[in-house]
């Protein structure tokens, strides 16, 4: 018996180009139109945005993205080579908008960690199947 694969997508992005970021966004955005979720959709979009520029911005190698869209839900993982852990921590007013994506995440996912992988981490967060309330 053969088994449907959840639809996916897996992206490789180049060592510190931020051009990648609008890339995988539109890319995530072909694989969201399946799961009919709007309003998760664009969470989605800005939080892949931000675990894409925090590994183009802080790591000096490439990154992998990975979004699988399941019976539950979303799952996006950023993979990089560097296995020093990201930190969260609340920013201060005077930074603007830097030092925020971990915070976003935490607030805006339903579930999200950092795991140890191989060679380096992957941060990943996941949205339910649910419309936002």
């Amino acid at each position: 018996m053969e088994q449907a694969q959840s639809p996916q997508l897996r992206r490789r992005l180049g060592r510190a180009d931020l051009k990648e970021v609008p890339e995988a966004r539109r890319a995530l955005r072909e694989l969201l139109r399946q799961w009919g979720r709007p309003g998760r959709s664009e969470i989605a979009e800005l939080l892949t945005s931000e675990l894409v520029t925090n590994a183009l911005i802080h790591t000096d190698h490439d990154a992998v993205l990975t979004a699988t869209v399941g019976p539950h839900g979303l799952r996006v993982e950023v993979r990089d080579f560097v296995a020093c852990r990201p930190r969260l921590r609340v920013p201060s007013a005077d930074e603007g908008t830097h030092g925020r994506g971990l915070v976003l995440v935490q607030s805006l996912a339903d579930a999200w960690g950092v795991r140890a992988h191989g060679v380096g981490k992957a941060v990943w967060f996941e949205l339910d199947d649910a419309e936002a309330a």
